[in-house]
């Protein structure tokens, strides 16, 4: 109960009781409803300021959650991508240079999709970024993957109608080589074992014991065959046609002799150490149109996708040849 207020009056000489008017009380209520409104927003405002809610811990789990998985998606996709453009190399430096068709253009390869706004639905987000991101990433994917499998298309029909070619160029390693651990050097440039100084080596290196039989890699005719204490020692030559020779060098014994057709996978010799050699192997290579190639992208016969890669990853470090 509100207490009553009293004041003198002068006039009577008596205390009175205070009476408020209508408009005073009104005034009274209306300030303190004001007052109670101020100090409610600010306290709500400094709760919300400085404290989360339930709801909003939620949100942000969840939010942190989905950008994680976003994460994780970007990371298989770089792989994806990774894997694409191996398929898309083997394809424009192994198949389509068989098949003598032009290699696709990376302009074409890596062509984007148009239009300024595919996007914009994905714009105004705490997490914009990261969206556009991946989806750029998925129809860059798309459009390589497309391209490479109207590619494969091209390449299959060439393939059936070039059944004899595709027995004759080289596809095999010259050298049983299971666990890919005879390759001792490879195409480039390589450090000269005897002189010491960076030559470039034409072929690639099979280290192997004495005796390890040597194979045909591909069907073809004996065009030539020598024996020499110097230089490449005992080698043979075989034309495969199409514009392709195989090299083979630093043989023990030759088992072949000139004008001989050989079958792909047949013994023509065995591994040995003549002429300027440092250890037992085979220095091997191929020739295109009278130019050495790269070996390695003539093994497909024999190596799977995971294992050319290694191959073709450890080609890229320097070392020193055996010859």
């Amino acid at each position: 109960m509100a207490k009553t207020k009293y004041y003198f009056n002068p006039k009577t000489l008596a205390y009175e009781e205070v009476r408020k008017s209508g408009g005073q009380k009104f005034v009274n209520i209306f300030l303190f409803l004001m007052t109670s409104l101020a100090l409610s927003t600010g306290l709500i405002i400094l709760v919300y300021s400085f404290f989360e809610t339930p709801r909003e811990r939620i949100q942000k789990t969840e939010l942190e959650h989905v950008t994680l998985q976003y994460e994780i998606l970007n990371s298989r996709l770089d792989k994806l991508q990774q894997l694409v453009d191996e398929m898309s190399d083997r394809d424009n430096n192994i198949y389509r240079i068989i098949f003598e068709a032009e290699p696709i253009p990376n302009s074409i390869r890596r062509a984007g999709y148009g239009g300024v706004d595919r996007y914009t639905h994905l714009e105004g987000f705490s997490t914009s970024e990261l969206l556009v991101g991946t989806a750029k990433k998925l129809d860059k994917l798309a459009g390589q993957v497309y391209v490479q499998s109207k590619s494969f298309d091209e390449v299959y029909e060439m393939a059936r109608n070039k059944e004899l070619m595709l027995a004759s160029i080289p596809a095999i390693q010259p050298v049983s080589n299971i666990d890919l651990k005879r390759l001792s050097s490879y195409y480039g440039y390589r450090i000269d074992p005897i002189y010491k100084i960076n030559k470039f080596h034409a072929g690639v290196d099979f280290s192997a014991p004495r005796g390890t039989p040597i194979y045909a890699s591909g069907v073809g005719k004996v065009i030539k065959t020598n024996k020499s204490s110097r230089g490449y020692g005992n080698t043979i030559t075989i034309d495969h046609g199409y514009g392709y020779q195989t090299f083979y060098a630093h043989l023990q014994d030759i088992k072949v002799k000139k004008g001989e057709i050989v079958k792909r996978g047949q013994a023509i010799g065995t591994v040995g150490n003549t002429g300027k050699s440092t250890a037992p192997h085979l220095h091997y290579e191929v020739r295109k149109n009278g130019r050495t190639v790269n070996p390695i992208y003539y093994f497909f016969n024999d190596l799977s996708p995971e294992e050319f890669g290694a191959i073709f990853a450890q080609s890229k470090y320097s070392n020193q040849s055996l010859d």
